[in-house]
């Protein structure tokens, strides 16, 4: 069988490794389109992942800027993916794979986590065959996304308890920063500045920002997403401040945190199947997710820099998630009724 992914932005390099790994595993041959948008192509090579850009680069904050990307973008996914004869299409929160496809008549599977998104959301939704969600979302916040019981599957837990399941981090990355281990390490994720969904100034994460990177006790490795917060956090000049200067092993900096405040969703739910103390300073809408890990007390919110605890953790690995991820696979493959069985 041929299966199409389309990885449209940093996080989802990682959900798709191991997906990809079964789906070759059992046989099955695998087409990756991306486009070129902060990290992604960068990851998707660090990853040995195969991949063609194709379309233009991200729109950028404004909704004319999405919409003339998305213009140009689907209709050369759907040249590029036209008579390659593909059995299934897949993504993540890439809204134009399952428009594309759907005009090709190729069933497709559609995920994501976070269901205010609403306008991505709304358009992969009613194109998809299938939709995959975590648990936790009401299904009545689907409905307004198109997204109608009969063609949504569920998933128990996070995504990263799957695509995480028997990570061991790798140490050495530690020292490819030139980290000292004997301070506390702390992981920033800056906010989704250019997302529709994350409309808010967030004075929080700079002060955080700020806080951390003059504590001579702390070495804090922060991950922009963008050139534009790159160049922003250089300009602070804090020396506590670690900006590794390509796409570094996110995972295994999380797995060896002491520490991790995150502005986004998957660095803080990466952390939370880790087993790593985490705080949010997400400015946006929280999503049934992170309000049910809210609640069982695996994610907190940051209010103010001074709640900060800044201690070494004793112990790596407790609390960890683990899913298998033939689950996770299996829901995105059965895209139709009529979907090949792999």
């Amino acid at each position: 069988m041929r299966v199409w992914i389309d990885v449209s932005n940093s996080p989802q390099v990682p959900f798709f490794r191991p997906l990809i790994a079964m789906l070759e595993a059992r046989g099955h041959s695998v087409d990756v389109t991306t486009r070129d948008y902060a990290q992604t192509v960068e990851l998707l090579r660090l990853h040995g992942i195969p991949h063609e850009v194709v379309g233009p680069r991200h729109g950028g904050a404004s909704t004319w800027g999405k919409a003339r990307a998305m213009a140009v973008r689907l209709p050369a996914l759907r040249r590029w993916a036209k008579n390659r004869g593909f059995d299934i299409a897949l993504s993540h929160a890439s809204h134009e794979l399952p428009l594309a496809a759907r005009s090709l008549s190729i069933p497709s599977a559609y995920a994501f986590d976070y269901e205010f998104a609403r306008v991505q959301h709304g358009i992969g939704c009613r194109a998809a065959t299938r939709v995959v969600v975590p648990d936790a979302i009401p299904q009545e916040r689907l409905d307004i996304l198109g997204a109608r019981e009969r063609k949504v599957r569920r998933y128990i837990g996070l995504k990263e308890g799957y695509y995480l399941a028997g990570f061991e981090p790798d140490a050495s990355v530690l020292d490819r920063l030139g980290l000292d281990r004997e301070r506390v390490l702390v992981v920033l994720r800056t906010p989704p500045e250019v997302s529709l969904y994350h409309r808010h100034s967030n004075p929080l994460f700079s002060n955080v920002l700020r806080r951390l990177g003059s504590d001579p006790s702390v070495q804090a490795v922060v991950l922009p997403r963008t050139a534009e917060q790159r160049s922003s956090i250089a300009a602070l000049d804090l020396p506590s401040l670690v900006q590794p200067e390509q796409a570094v092993d996110a995972q295994s900096l999380v797995a060896l945190a002491d520490l991790v405040v995150s502005a986004g969703g998957t660095m803080n739910r990466e952390a939370v199947a880790l087993g790593v103390p985490v705080l949010t300073t997400f400015a946006g809408r929280l999503g049934a997710v992170d309000e049910r890990l809210i609640a069982e007390g695996r994610l907190r919110l940051l209010r103010s820099p001074g709640d900060l605890q800044l201690l070494k953790r004793p112990a790596v690995g407790l609390g960890r998630e683990e899913r298998d991820p033939a689950v996770l696979l299996d829901l995105m493959v059965t895209a139709s009724d009529t979907s090949p069985d792999i």
